[in-house]
């Protein structure tokens, strides 16, 4: 696979050019934004490149890959761009695909309990090994990273809605009330309620949280995937907006997604309707899945300039720029879903999803189109009567064994070392198989390089009609690597 130059607009920052971003910074060209940010020396603040400020003399310019290095180097964020509200920095290629797995784990707040050596054990590494990478490719540590997101989240809670700051700062994961208070005026030299003055804060009852993300992106074809699949009373999809019912760490809502009025974004709304005493807003975590659900920390330029040349994805990724991997908010749902879908058609799955929601999911009134139950949890799904449901012994059998092993916590779905690792995980179980394993890590994990070869579907389009065997399209997959996945999608799609 082509490689691209270094801070190109197809290529990852794993080595930054001054002089280059300094002229994307000129330009306040959206491409670079997420991609490094610009530490000005005279003002001791750091900027998106797409910052409306006046751009600073070079020779006050310093540039890092991510806003955590940037914070570790002593520098403020902005409040005028808010870094809090780029894309996420891209990590892909070589072993950023490991940083990639633990900044996700970071993301959903594996450092704001855990050790080090707990992160970097999942990973399958020691905790020398991961702080080197981090600092090859992200530019900070690991907890120099996760302490920056708590930061950003709390920034962006603070400026974009009413919750009172101490919600704000068990959301945004920090354990007390006074490191909350320490950390945001350290940042950004005003208390938390110095910066909601400045902000228009959001009132009334709903959550608003903006994901932005690197155009192109066909928000309208990733939706139109997920409508077809989407589950009977737990998903609602229209042509310009997502919605579903979710439970969460203890707090149950709705949330729905539809494009910001502005800018290079989407906008989650979210509304809750229950919590469990003591239980804190995920609002990380919930952030954390809407990004994999839309793949919003995809570089489109890198994938396309790397099928460019290709005969038979090129020509596909053309005609859909901004083509992404639609993902799942909920691994277990997916995986249910997935063990659904084998052997019969989408729309079949898709009754047979219904059905299910229906006899083991918990009803509430969501006052949501379409939203009427909560999806059923692992415990009711291993321990369900499925008679009557149109499910053959077999694959009632599976169900069952994966449901288990999830309430269990035999088996989660959250990131392991390498692709490898977790198709074997997934494989152990009974009845299912590579398929089904690459499916799932492909869209619950979030996994780029993840591509089911024995589907027939992608046989046909990789013969023009006539199917190649499993192992054929395996070996052509190998120069598509690492990103597959998405020739997976323009092969089924496009």
């Amino acid at each position: 696979m082509k490689q691209t130059a270094a801070l190109s607009p197809s290529g990852a920052p794993s080595g930054l050019d001054p002089d280059l971003c300094y002229r994307a910074v000129q330009a306040k060209d959206a491409r670079f934004d997420g991609r490094f940010f610009i530490c000005v020396s005279t003002t001791g603040i750091y900027c998106r490149p797409v910052c409306p400020a006046r751009v600073p003399k070079r020779e006050n310019c310093r540039f890092v890959p991510s806003a955590a290095a940037a914070e570790a180097l002593g520098f403020r964020s902005c409040l005028r761009c808010r870094p809090e509200a780029a894309p996420g920095t891209p990590a892909w290629a070589g072993t950023a695909a490991s940083v990639s797995r633990a900044l996700r784990l970071i993301e959903e707040g594996a450092l704001d309990d855990g050790k080090l050596d707990d992160l970097a054990a999942r990973l399958g590494m020691g905790e020398r090994q991961l702080r080197r990478l981090f600092l090859a490719h992200v530019g900070a540590g690991p907890q120099a990273v996760a302490a920056n997101r708590r930061l950003l989240t709390a920034k962006q809670l603070i400026t974009d809605t009413g919750l009172p700051l101490s919600e704000v700062a068990h959301a945004a994961g920090y354990r007390s009330l006074r490191r909350f208070n320490d950390a945001i005026l350290h940042a950004y030299g005003v208390a938390p309620g110095g910066v909601r003055r400045a902000s228009e804060a959001a009132a009334g009852g709903a959550i608003r949280l903006r994901l932005g993300y690197r155009p192109p992106f066909d928000f309208a074809r990733v939706l139109a995937y997920l409508a077809g699949r989407a589950i009977p009373g737990v998903e609602h999809v229209t042509a310009a907006r997502y919605a579903r019912s979710f439970r969460l760490d203890g707090v149950s809502g709705v949330l729905s997604v539809a494009p910001a009025p502005k800018g290079h974004a989407l906008e989650a709304r979210i509304e809750i309707a229950g919590a469990e005493k003591g239980a804190a807003l995920p609002m990380r975590p919930i952030a954390a899945r809407l990004r994999r659900l839309f793949d919003l920390d995809a570089e489109p330029s890198a994938i396309a300039a790397a099928f460019e040349d290709d005969p038979l994805i090129g020509p596909r990724l053309a005609r859909a720029p901004g083509l992404r991997v639609p993902g799942a908010f909920d691994g277990f749902e997916l995986a249910i879903r997935a063990v659904l879908g084998q052997q019969i058609s989408v729309k079949g799955a898709t009754t047979i999803a219904g059905r299910i929601v229906a006899r083991f999911g918990e009803a509430f009134d969501s006052g949501a189109d379409g939203i009427t139950h909560f999806f059923p949890t692992p415990r009711h799904l291993a321990r369900g009567d499925y008679a009557g449901l149109g499910l053959t012994g077999g694959r009632i059998a599976t169900l069952k064994g994966l449901a288990g092993a999830v309430a269990s916590g035999g088996l989660d779905f959250s990131p392991r070392e390498t692709l490898e690792a977790k198709i074997a995980e997934l494989t152990a179980l009974p009845g299912i198989g590579e398929w089904t394993a690459h499916y799932v890590a492909l869209r619950a994990l979030g996994e780029p390089d993840a591509f089911p070869a024995s589907d027939l579907g992608l046989r046909k389009a990789a013969g023009g009609g006539k199917p190649v065997t499993a192992k054929e399209l395996e070996l052509l997959s190998q120069d598509w690597r690492p990103w597959r996945g998405y020739a997976a999608l323009a092969l089924w799609t496009l």
